[in-house]
């Protein structure tokens, strides 16, 4: 992706965002001249990977095959093991009308992914065996607390205000209809290095062109501008 193309996506996207009454935290905002000033203060920010994340998947085409991003807290894996400490996630994506999400599932993360305004949100389900192929029989899974099952390869459909919880092993592909989504993912922590398991091998971040300075830093850009 060339930078001017994420440059735009990003400025697009926080206009969205505040459309829908959403506010981003104020380090969304800071600079690449203030993250080279940044000391001990942003340490949690880059050890979470806390901040703005596009992706075409490394396959080149975000506009098809793509996905906006921002996680806006996050705890650690150890917390997990403790009990203690934040042993949650919260992301912001937004997703476009026709943008597919390929089919993924995590190791260990459930998430409830929540429709929070604009067109619907399709999601499409398969159960996994533990070698990480697909199952043919039925998923069932919870929206809004209330059991829903559909055949393998189904779709269930988030209307505005609408939620899914998603376990490990829940294969889901995901895009929009009618309009591009706002959708909100509340999850246990998030490890996108170790905990994210594709159907198709994919890449989780894109190669950079640069033809233009970053307006804010990806999560993936950091360790270019942070020395704290």
């Amino acid at each position: 992706m060339k930078r001017s193309e994420i440059n735009t996506i990003i400025r697009e996207a926080d206009a969205f965002i505040k459309a829908h009454g959403f506010y981003l935290p104020p380090f969304a905002y800071w600079s690449p001249e203030d993250w080279r000033r940044k000391g001990p203060e942003a340490r949690e920010i880059v050890a979470r990977r806390l901040g703005w994340d596009i992706t075409d998947f490394g396959l080149g085409d975000y506009a098809h095959k793509g996905l906006f991003l921002f996680t806006i807290r996050n705890g650690a894996p150890e917390n997990l093991k403790t009990g203690r400490g934040k042993v949650y996630a919260e992301k912001l994506l937004i997703v476009g009308e026709g943008q597919l999400t390929p089919l993924h599932f995590h190791w260990l993360k459930t998430e409830d992914i929540i429709n929070r305004g604009g067109g619907r949100l399709l999601i499409q389900l398969y159960n996994s065996t533990p070698e990480g192929e697909l199952r043919d029989d039925d998923v069932t899974v919870m929206i809004d607390a209330v059991p829903r099952t559909v055949k393998a390869g189904g779709t269930v459909a988030l209307e505005p205000g609408e939620s899914i919880t998603l376990e490990p092993y829940c294969y889901h592909q995901f895009w929009a209809e009618g309009n591009r989504v706002l959708v909100g993912e509340v999850s246990s922590v998030n490890d996108d290095a170790t905990d994210n398991r594709f159907y198709e091998p994919i890449g989780r971040f894109p190669a950079i062109e640069e033809d233009e300075p970053p307006l804010y830093l990806l999560v993936n850009d950091y360790e270019a501008y942070y020395r704290g």
